[in-house]
């Protein structure tokens, strides 16, 4: 069964966390191995809101080695202004990376979620059709968002913050990103439909 990937036109996506070494970097690394075994249409970066240069801690080189060695050595870089203007979605890992993305650059604000509310929100409005851009699909997500809705902390939009903690508390931040990866490339690049009419996620 073929699927859309080879069609699609290339999806410029950038990832925001705190100091870019551990949420962000996962959700590249997860994203940048699907992109290597599916071949999808897929660029990623990742950034942080804090000044850049810490470098990724072990615990995170442990759990990503096998998968992104060259990613996990470089140390985290700052979110600029240029990094918004060239990404066709932001996906942050908490409410307040995507409160500061949206006063850095308010245009940006219907193409920026959190990971665990664009999943959700991708969910509710189904996957994105075949001739579908990804700006028409954000769009239906984005449909019926305020500002205010991410105000404050939530467990429902953030993916816990590892950092510092034990190891337990990284296995399971990247166990749950992951998991939020999977849904969002099925989201993003859903299967076409079989000869005999069925579909693959």
């Amino acid at each position: 069964m073929s699927t859309r990937a080879g069609t699609l036109a290339r999806i410029q996506l950038l990832v925001v966390c705190s100091a870019n070494v551990c949420r962000s970097r996962m959700v590249e690394a997860y994203l940048r191995d699907r992109v290597a075994t599916a071949g999808l249409p897929l660029t990623v970066t990742s950034v942080g809101v804090l000044p850049g240069g810490l470098e990724v801690p072990v615990e995170v080189k442990e759990i990503l080695g096998f998968r992104a060695a060259d990613l996990l050595e470089r140390p985290g870089r700052e979110l600029a202004p240029g990094d918004l203007g060239d990404a066709d979605l932001i996906l942050c890992m908490a409410r307040c990376h995507v409160r500061e993305v949206v006063v850095l650059e308010p245009s940006a604000w219907p193409r920026t979620f959190t990971l665990k509310e664009l999943v959700r929100r991708g969910g509710a409005v189904g996957p994105r059709a075949a001739s579908e851009t990804v700006g028409s699909w954000l769009a239906r997500v984005h449909e019926g968002r305020e500002l205010g809705d991410l105000l404050g902390d939530s467990e429902v939009d953030d993916v816990a913050d590892p950092y510092g903690g034990p190891i337990s508390e990284y296995r399971q931040a990247a166990t749950e990103i992951s998991a939020l990866v999977r849904q969002l490339v099925d989201e993003l690049f859903v299967a076409e439909p079989s000869p005999e009419g069925s579909s693959a996620r």
